[in-house]
């Protein structure tokens, strides 16, 4: 028989193999039982694993070589669960064990993540007395660890007789691939005082917790090593992983000077590099070496065009998306392997085609946890809520149980239509489900502060176990936009005093509170805080702070952090011109705005209304209507209802009541309650009881709940004498339950700290 072991390595094809069989059968070989378990080995190897089963099937009495040489062959085909089978059918023949069978089946354990049967083999292992074999507690060693037992691993490792270096190199990798990246390198130091060879697997993992950990200076002493003894394996994937880890500490330039220097350009390497593009922002790079290697003709993988296609969603490249996706189709690769189907629905969401990624989402059979999120997500980033609750509820529909991030989309959604009662039923399912952590928590108290529910948000902050910097930041956010200022205010001294963790996010809520309150002193005093804090300024904190001081009245403070800043957007422009309008700096509003329409930047509606509410103020009617006439003629924003009441006002104001009237007619919409308050308030002004009178119809019979509006007119009525206009209004506010709402003003009085 072993003459016919030469013939076996020759067979390059299955016709080859098929004669080779033939032959076999026709002398009476195949009855021998090396004969069959080469021909069960080399059929598996061409993949065609039936015929191998076929072969072991028709053989009487198989061996325990046999048997497993065929378990081998399932697993090398990925059928595990064929394997762990045979395995068991083995055990049940009363077959002799060996250590030969196990660590295939070993390895099958782990594939499946099948850890009560590994558990199993081992206790057989041991009853065998074979457990001190180096090559079966390698395999052990190795199966506790892709299943992330840790300690199991730890215990084989500790307890071994002799340890190799490949045991050595297993269990480093197996800490650095459970997140243990800091244990991984501390065995890696004991390996190098017991005098171990280290060869390129050893040094590829602790290059990975190098990375892992953002140890830059460990990291270069690593790379150091490996040239200097000058260690590489022959796929060139210690490169790949040295260009991953210079990625990781945002190190590209070293990272692109190994990728192309490297020897063996490899789709690791390419990988390696596409993905550090990919991490450090850099996705039109990423792009651009994926072009370069398509033109090499290097072979992608699954890594590859998920990074790939990331690239394109964060660009918003569609075009370039589509051929991405056009080329899977094309090569048939599996949109299931390593979330790539859910990469592609990502990135057709960021690029706005909800519908295409829809399709995507449709087609899948076997639907992950990821791609429910990524079109959940996806929903709610172009606003279209009612699609992304749909979907949650046909989660649960389809047995689909959701996770912290699924939950905390769909709690975004709610917040942003106000649906607070769906809102409270997510919050029941997160806390049935065991998942209200950290993440769902800052969420809940996100929505329940935009849906105006103040006392849910604070009572979500303070039951949660960990108060994190986010949190506490959500709350004061919560506490400002529902008119919460002094709680706000409150809450960052709270953090202040108890040397809590702080960040630009807390400082930007608290001088927003601080503008909302008028507090000059304590802005002032946040301000130097911020500054001894070391917090990085930017366009975002310099425009907070100059809004703070223009509301607060110091002028001359918002204009110094304006002209700071490096970088200004129309926001910034925005606050300071209404900073100078709300406080009777008429010309220098109109100046400021002038100077932003030269600098280049296009006024938008908000930036219009501010100047047309200084012009208002001012009394410069003729430069008001100009602004808003070049609002529609030559930057085409339209006006909206605060536009044109500021208009009515301004005119109103000046005593042109006709041509207020004639405003309030031409509008393309019905006008609300402020803008018929102005044309009200300027015949108070100018005593116009007569034009009051003429336009008394329009004025009563308002569709509105504004208390303020129609105390105005009630007061106007009054002065003007007409009694019974007067007790009709008062009625009908009377009988809509309207109460005139009483004014206060808060001052400063202490700003101790």
């Amino acid at each position: 028989m072993t003459l016919y072991m030469p013939l076996f390595r020759a067979c390059r094809t299955s016709r080859t193999l098929i004669q080779l069989h033939a032959h076999l059968i026709v002398t009476g070989l195949q009855r021998n039982p090396l004969a069959s378990t080469k021909l069960i080995e080399s059929y598996a190897q061409m993949g065609f694993i039936k015929s191998s089963k076929l072969i072991f099937a028709n053989f009487l009495s198989p061996d325990s070589f046999m048997w497993g040489v065929l378990i081998k062959c399932y697993v090398w085909n990925g059928l595990f669960q064929e394997a762990i089978f045979m395995y068991q059918k083995m055990l049940y023949n009363m077959t002799q064990f060996n250590s030969f069978i196990l660590p295939s089946i070993l390895r099958a354990c782990s594939a499946i993540n099948d850890l009560g049967m590994g558990e199993k083999v081992h206790t057989r292992i041991i009853k065998s007395g074979i457990e001190s074999d180096p090559f079966v507690e390698t395999s052990l060693l190795s199966m506790y660890g892709e299943m992330g037992c840790l300690n199991n691993a730890r215990k084989i490792f500790d307890e071994m007789s002799v340890r190799d270096m490949v045991s050595w190199s297993s269990i480093i990798s197996i800490h650095v691939q459970n997140g243990e990246a800091s244990e991984g390198l501390e065995i890696f130091r004991k390996m190098t005082t017991e005098k171990m060879d280290i060869d390129s697997v050893t040094m590829f993992s602790v290059s990975e917790a190098c990375g892992e950990l953002g140890l830059w200076r460990a990291g270069k002493s690593v790379h150091g090593y490996v040239v200097r003894r000058d260690i590489e394996n022959d796929d060139g994937a210690l490169g790949s992983s040295l260009v991953a880890m210079y990625g990781k500490f945002g190190d590209l330039r070293t990272a692109e000077l190994l990728f192309y220097n490297g020897i063996y350009q490899s789709v690791s390497l390419w990988t390696a590099m596409i993905t550090c593009y990919n991490q450090n922002g850099c996705f039109q790079e990423a792009v651009e070496t994926f072009v370069e290697m398509q033109g090499r003709n290097v072979e992608t993988n699954t890594v590859t065009l998920m990074n790939i296609v990331s690239s394109c969603a964060r660009l918003g490249w569609l075009r370039e998306g589509k051929s991405i996706h056009g080329y899977v189709i094309r090569n048939n690769i599996d949109l299931d392997i390593d979330f790539l189907r859910s990469q592609l629905i990502d990135m057709y969401a960021n690029c706005g085609k909800l519908n295409y990624a829809r399709e995507v989402f449709d087609i899948t059979h076997d639907r992950h946890i990821v791609s429910w999120n990524m079109l959940i997500s996806g929903y709610v980033r172009e606003q279209m809520v009612n699609e992304a609750l749909t979907l949650f509820v046909q989660m649960f529909i389809q047995g689909m149980l959701p996770d912290s991030f699924a939950l905390a989309s769909v709690l975004s959604a709610c917040g942003d239509i106000g649906f607070s009662k769906f809102g409270c039923q997510v919050h029941g399912c997160a806390i049935k489900t065991c998942l209200l952590n950290e993440f769902v928590q800052n969420a809940l108290i996100d929505m329940y502060s935009k849906c105006g529910f103040v006392d849910s948000a604070y009572r979500v902050f303070r039951t949660a176990q960990h108060e994190s910097v986010i949190a506490r930041n959500s709350m004061m956010c919560g506490f400002s936009q529902n008119g919460y200022s002094e709680e706000a205010i409150s809450l960052f001294d709270e953090m202040y005093d108890k040397c809590l963790q702080v960040d630009e996010v807390t400082f930007l809520s608290a001088i927003q509170a601080c503008s909302n309150l008028g507090y000059i002193e304590k802005g002032k005093w946040i301000h130097n805080k911020l500054i001894t804090f070391g917090v990085t300024k930017d366009m975002y904190m310099d425009t907070a702070l100059s809004n703070m001081y223009a509301r607060c009245g110091d002028l001359q403070m918002a204009r110094r952090v304006f002209d700071s800043m490096t970088e200004r957007s129309m926001v910034s422009w925005s606050v300071m011109i209404g900073g100078y309008g709300m406080h009777g700096h008429i010309d220098a509003a109109v100046s400021l705005f002038n100077k932003m329409v030269e600098s280049g930047i296009r006024p938008n509606d908000v930036a219009f209304m501010n100047i047309l509410s200084a012009c208002s103020h001012a009394g410069y009617v003729e430069e008001g209507k100009f602004y808003f006439n070049s609002m529609i003629k030559d930057f085409d924003v339209k006006p909206n209802s605060e536009h044109y009441s500021c208009l009515v006002d301004m005119l109103s104001r000046a005593g042109d009541l006709n041509g207020a009237y004639e405003v309030v007619n031409s509008m393309p919409f019905p006008a609300d309650a402020s803008i018929w308050g102005a044309l009200v308030n300027g015949c108070r002004i100018h005593q116009r009881m007569d034009f009051l009178k003429c336009i008394q119809r329009d004025l009563v019979n308002r569709d509105t709940d504004d208390s303020g509006y129609y105390t105005l007119l009630s007061n106007v009525l009054a002065e003007g004498g007409e009694w019974n206009e007067f007790r009709t209004v008062r009625s009908k506010m009377r009988s809509m339950g309207l109460k005139k709402v009483h004014g206060y003003s808060k001052i400063e009085i202490d700003t101790s700290s």
